[in-house]
Formats: C-alpha cells, sequence, structure tokens
C-alpha cells in the first residue's frame, strides 16, 4: 500500500470514528439525544462505502478522501438533528 493512500483512508476513518464517537457520547452519556445503535454507526458506513469504491479505476474530481471525510461528518450531524427531530 502507498503511504498516501493510507493517509487518505486515514483522514476518512478518523472522521467516521470522530463523529460516531461524538454520536455516542451526545446519546450515552450527555443525555442530549436518544439514538440507538444502528443510527449511531452510520457514519462507519460512509467509510465502509469509501473503502469498496476505491477498489480503482478512474475517479471523478468530488471522488477525494476529504468529500468523503465531510461526507461521514453531514451523516452523523443528520442522525443527530433527526434524533432531536423524533
Amino acid at each position: 500500500m502507498e503511504i498516501e493512500r493510507a493517509r487518505e483512508d486515514l483522514v476518512v476513518a478518523a472522521s467516521a470514528a470522530a463523529t460516531t464517537v461524538a454520536i455516542a457520547v451526545l446519546s450515552g452519556v450527555a443525555g442530549v439525544v436518544a439514538v440507538g445503535t444502528l443510527p449511531t454507526l452510520t457514519p462507519l458506513a460512509v467509510y465502509a462505502v469509501y473503502l469498496f469504491s476505491r477498489k480503482g479505476g478512474p475517479y471523478g474530481s468530488l471522488d477525494e478522501p476529504r468529500n468523503w471525510a465531510i461526507a461521514a461528518a453531514l451523516v452523523g450531524v443528520l442522525v443527530v438533528v433527526a434524533a432531536l427531530a423524533l
């Protein structure tokens, strides 16, 4: 594995992990929202889609690790907003 590729994977994984932990802390420790286990893990699903989409081939201009990291964070925000709305 190339070191640059590993760094890109780390950026997306760290974003997904941090968002997942933030949702879990808001739900469990802080008690701000009540979020179930599966919705809590949805940012990690974004990371899984990122990994499976990186099999090779021509990537578009929007297919960048930064954009995948932002997508994982946005999914986490959507989970919290949806939990607050319910």
